[in-house]
């Protein structure tokens, strides 16, 4: 009975303490719980955040934009000679260097002019004679006119001396024809540039013997500046190149490899009479100043023609630009941070910047990168309006700092009161929030809970 009697007591005993300890630590068992309340908001309200589409946007702007049209084409020469020798001899000098810009006139050969300049002599000495002859023929003809009026002389014998007379007059005309040709048979000894150009690869040295037939010749002549470029243009834009040239001239724009950089500027000068029907293009030659030598003859160029300028029109990236079921459309964003479907007219689009007709107004922004998760009302957070966010200090050492669980770049807000960083690029937390076991948070987040102020937290120098 002591027996039993012991166990009772101790047994009340033991439920009377496991009680009282109870009761005295349950407000400490739920203090915990109601501590983790303002975490768990704080994570729900990272959750909401990073449920936000990062996204790059720029506004939709007021501009000209000009009207271009394009195509391939192949620079010639304005003027292209090869010089040749006109007459038959012996190369004694090469007057010119390879590559050499010369005048028109310029002495670019010589060629042995001893025989040339002998027949030339001749021709000389030939009328010199002629002359003399002339002049005792016509003395002999003022004696045989004085004595025919005596009829001292037979009248017959007075007209055959008028008849020579005029027969050295003609001969000394014949004369002087022979010296002309000579002396132009002798100027062809100076081998001379016929225009103004560059000189190529020479053809011929120095003493080889050339002959006017010779189909080689001695050098190519090319004039540079100007320089014309032939290209073709689909017919389909004829009846507007047509409409262009005849209101004025149009320009053209010969552009480099990069197809963006020009190398000169020049105008259309001929539209072709007819279109080939093989390609169904029309051909256009325009002429280029060339005054930097940009272009070269044979040189393949892709150039554009400025057919019309569209005055103050609406113009977004072509990035933004998104095709639809239902045609082209934009990704509008709302004042809330949300985006918005527009359908959208195009009038012109390139590789850089497209032109809206119709759906949207100067000053709207508009989404350019991170389309894959937008639908209507889709929540974002933007990045960047005008272009890539200049990253700041810890955006640079981000890797270092998500070593060490230190907050990475996207922590900081951007002046426009949006993040930028990874954060925003890649949707996700960065190490210095994620959630601990024990349902707390690291890195600055625990700082600013345990600080227990509503500062900011103090940024590392």
């Amino acid at each position: 009975m002591n027996i039993k009697g012991r166990i009772t007591s101790l047994m009340i005993a033991g439920l009377v303490i496991a009680a009282v300890v109870g009761v005295y630590y349950m407000p400490h068992a739920q203090q915990p719980r109601q501590l983790q309340g303002g975490p768990r908001g704080a994570q729900r309200g990272a959750t909401d955040a990073s449920e936000r589409v990062p996204v790059l946007a720029s506004p939709a702007k007021s501009a000209d934009v000009p009207v271009y049209l394009d195509g391939v084409g192949t620079a010639k020469a304005l003027n292209t000679v090869t010089v040749r020798s006109q007459v038959d001899g012996k190369i004694i000098k090469i007057s010119f260097r390879e590559g050499q810009d010369v005048e028109k006139g310029y002495v670019l050969a010589k060629i042995d002019p001893v025989t040339y300049q002998a027949a030339y002599d001749q021709t000389v000495a030939k009328k010199a004679q002629d002359e003399a002859q002339l002049a005792n023929a016509k003395l002999d003809l003022e004696r045989y006119t004085r004595l025919a009026v005596t009829n001292a002389v037979n009248k017959q014998q007075l007209d055959t001396q008028r008849a020579m007379v005029a027969q050295l007059e003609a001969q000394i005309k014949l004369d002087q024809a022979a010296i002309d040709n000579a002396r132009a048979i002798l100027s062809y000894t100076d081998v001379i540039a016929p225009i103004t150009g560059r000189t190529g690869i020479r053809l011929i040295d120095e003493g080889n013997i050339v002959k006017a037939t010779d189909a080689s010749g001695i050098v190519i002549l090319t004039q540079l500046q100007p320089i014309s470029i032939f290209f073709n243009l689909p017919q389909q834009h004829l009846p507007e190149l047509n409409k262009g040239f005849a209101e004025g001239p149009l320009t053209v724009d010969a552009l480099g490899a990069d197809g963006k950089s020009v190398l000169d500027r020049g105008k259309v000068v001929v539209i072709d009479n007819q279109v080939d029907q093989t390609t169904g293009t029309v051909k256009v030659k325009a002429e280029f100043p060339n005054a930097n030598l940009q272009l070269w003859p044979g040189q393949f160029v892709n150039v554009r023609v400025l057919m019309d300028t569209l005055r103050q029109v609406v113009v977004v990236p072509t990035a933004a630009i998104q095709r639809g079921p239902n045609g082209t459309l934009v990704y509008v964003l709302r004042d809330n941070s949300t985006v918005t479907v527009r359908p959208v007219t195009l009038s012109q689009q390139d590789d850089v910047q497209s032109v809206i007709d119709k759906g949207l107004q100067a000053g709207e922004r508009v989404v350019t990168t991170g389309f894959a998760r937008l639908t209507e009302g889709t929540a974002v957070t933007v990045s960047s309006t005008e272009g890539p966010a200049r990253p700041g200090p810890e955006a640079m050492g981000g890797g270092r700092a998500e070593e060490t669980g230190q907050a990475a770049s996207a922590e900081r807000p951007a002046l426009d009161g949006t993040r930028s960083g990874r954060i925003e690029d890649t949707g996700q937390a960065t190490p210095g929030d994620q959630p601990r076991r024990d349902g707390t948070r690291g890195g600055r987040a625990a700082q600013r809970r345990n600080s227990g102020s509503g500062a900011p937290p103090a940024r590392n120098p």
